[in-house]
Formats: C-alpha cells, sequence, structure tokens
C-alpha cells in the first residue's frame, strides 16, 4: 500500500493539536480558546436562521463578510480574503506562492503548523532559530520564497518590535504571511504593513478573541494580486453559511470582543505576577497565554501532575522547547484553580 501514497507524505510527521478532553468537568488551558462566550448577537444569529435556507450552497466569495472585514480596516472588498479558518489561509498560501523548487521559511519555536504545511507541498525549509532568550534573530541576506511570521508568536506569546518587522517585510524577496492570531491581545499590530507592502499579507482570526473556535472563520487582508492569487485555488465553497452568518453577527458587536479582551488581559497579568511568585521563569506575553518555565519541577512532570488534576495545559516536548509550559488564560475561577493546584504540586515538591 505505500506505493500509492506520496513519498514526502510518508516521511511527514503530521500536525498534532492540543488534547480536546472528551469530559467537559475540567480546567481547559491547553488550546488558547477564549474563556468566554461570544457577542449575544451570534446566539440571536442562530436563533433566526432560516434552516429551510441551508438546502442551497453559501456565497462562495463571502461578500457580506469580506464588506463588513474590509470597512473596519479601512480597505477595499478586493483586498480581503475569507478562509476556513486562518490555518487554510496559510495551506493556500504555500501553494500560491511557492514554486515547487521554492521555500518556506519561519521561527522556532514557532506556530508548530509551518514546516507541516511545507512538507505537504513537499518544499525546502529555511527555519530560523530565535535567540537564546526567543528573541527576533534573523540572518543577514535571508531569503525564501514564503516566510510565516506569528505576531505575537506561539508558544512563547511574544511580540517583535514592529520596526524590526517592517524592515525584514521591505527587504525580504518573497511574500511575509504575517500571522496575527493572537493579535486582539497585544499592544500593537502589523495590519498596515499588509496595506503598504506589495509582499505582505496579515492573517487574523475569529477563534481566539471573538471566541468563535468551533465555527472556523479566519480572514487575510493585503495587495489585490496576493489576494486574488489565494481566491484562484481555494475550495468552491469554502466557509459554510452559518460560520459566515455568525461570523458577520460577532464583527457587529467589537464592543463585547474589547470586554473579553481587557478581562484576559487582566488575568494574564495577574497569573504572570503569581508564577513569578513561585519561581517560574515567566516570559512577556501579548498574547492570550503565557509562556513559562518552572525552576522547581521538569515542565513534563509538572504538565503529568496538572493532568492527572484534570488541569489542562500545553507542553512541547523538544531541545528548545521540553522545559517550558503554555498556559492558556481562562477564567479568574480555573486560573484560581490552576494556582492552588501548582502550590500543592509544589508543597509536595520542596517540603
Amino acid at each position: 500500500m505505500r506505493h500509492l501514497i506520496r513519498a514526502s507524505v510518508l516521511r511527514m510527521t503530521a500536525y498534532k493539536p492540543g488534547e480536546q478532553p472528551g469530559v467537559m468537568k475540567v480546567v481547559k488551558l491547553n488550546t488558547n480558546e477564549n474563556p468566554y462566550p461570544p457577542s449575544p448577537l451570534v446566539t440571536k444569529a442562530l436563533l433566526e436562521t432560516d434552516t429551510a435556507r441551508l438546502r442551497l450552497y453559501p456565497d462562495p466569495l463571502s461578500n457580506q463578510l469580506r464588506r463588513r472585514i474590509a470597512k473596519i480596516h479601512g480597505c477595499s472588498t478586493e483586498q480581503v480574503f475569507v478562509g476556513n479558518g486562518s490555518d487554510e489561509i496559510l495551506s493556500l498560501a504555500t501553494r500560491a506562492f511557492v514554486e515547487d523548487t521554492g521555500t518556506v521559511g519561519y521561527f522556532t519555536p514557532s506556530y508548530s503548523l509551518y514546516p507541516v504545511l511545507a512538507a505537504i507541498r513537499g518544499v525546502i525549509t529555511k527555519p530560523v532559530e530565535l535567540g537564546p532568550a526567543f528573541e527576533w534573530a534573523m540572518a543577514a541576506g535571508y531569503a525564501s520564497s514564503l516566510f510565516f511570521l506569528a505576531n505575537p508568536n506561539a508558544p512563547t506569546g511574544m511580540l517583535f518590535p514592529k520596526n524590526v518587522v517592517r524592515q525584514f517585510c521591505r527587504k525580504h524577496p518573497g511574500v511575509v504571511v504575517i500571522d496575527e492570531a493572537y493579535v486582539n491581545f497585544s499592544e500593537t499590530d502589523c495590519m498596515d504593513l499588509a496595506l503598504t507592502l506589495d509582499n505582505v499579507i496579515a492573517v487574523r482570526t475569529l477563534s481566539k478573541a471573538f471566541s468563535l473556535a468551533g465555527i472556523r472563520v479566519g480572514y487575510a487582508v493585503g495587495p489585490r494580486p496576493l489576494i486574488g492569487a489565494l481566491f484562484k485555488i481555494k475550495d468552491s465553497y469554502n466557509v459554510n453559511a452559518l460560520s459566515q452568518r455568525i461570523a458577520l453577527a460577532a464583527l457587529a458587536d467589537l464592543a463585547h470582543m474589547r470586554r473579553n479582551v481587557r478581562k484576559i488581559i487582566a488575568t494574564r497579568k495577574r497569573l504572570s505576577a503569581e508564577l513569578t511568585e513561585l519561581d517560574f521563569e515567566v516570559f512577556p506575553s501579548q498574547a492570550n497565554f503565557l509562556w513559562v518555565r518552572p525552576s522547581w519541577i521538569n515542565a513534563a512532570d509538572l504538565f503529568a501532575e496538572l493532568k492527572r488534576r484534570k488541569i489542562f495545559v500545553r507542553h512541547f516536548p523538544g531541545p528548545r522547547t521540553g522545559e517550558y509550559v503554555r498556559i492558556t488564560i481562562g477564567t479568574d475561577y480555573e486560573i484560581s484553580r490552576l494556582i492552588s493546584e501548582i502550590k500543592n504540586i509544589r508543597r509536595r515538591r520542596i517540603s
């Protein structure tokens, strides 16, 4: 049977999502979901949905949604592409902007889907190792056909300086996809680069700040030629009718999203301070999670201990990441549970 499968697919390792426990009675801080519900307008849109219309295909271009996004960002509708989650857009980018002899670049550690997408295409990767404190570290003269730049980065949550990002984009000969999945929790963004530079696309998602991970809607903003290329190769009806309707409702209530974001940022600040007091190294986060290293327990052991207590965080085995855990910002109650259990574990370890 192996001869029936592409050699590059046989060689590659699939992307591994965060664990989705089958029971609800857990503190789930492992997949960067928003702990608060989406806008009430989303519930209203669902309740008012005419199910008879589900027999029809959705708008293949997501035109209403694109117009609303264009209005939010002050650009033309032709500069907006809507995808089945931002992951679809990242995948399309590897097909639209990379020749078979081309290369895909990304920082490491960063979003672990990037090398998987390159492997699916069967193209060469040019990863760039971040500095010792996970800071920007780009070699002079670096070039690739496509560079994925998560900003804020995942899994570290750190924001790269905008002036550095701008300089890189201006010099880079290929396309730069700035993956802004967590940008709503950040002090700044790079949307203006996508609206002013001819080789930059900014990609965003409704999964995080808008509490809509379950509907799979993301979008890209950028120059018309690059956005047009994505339209050429997308699936015919890539965003379903319900997702388009729900996304429209959520984007009509930016105030609700911003209130939730403010709560998450406040909890992030509290968790950072409490973990620091418990002898964790805590990295400066501009996302809805923290990247931390415990000094008194192995990170893999902490992950396992918390899981036994029905608290899920994320651990990434590996030479650069194995000493750390990533903790999604939950509700204040969930964070109190987390801190309480960490104190219990620490007490047992150092007594």
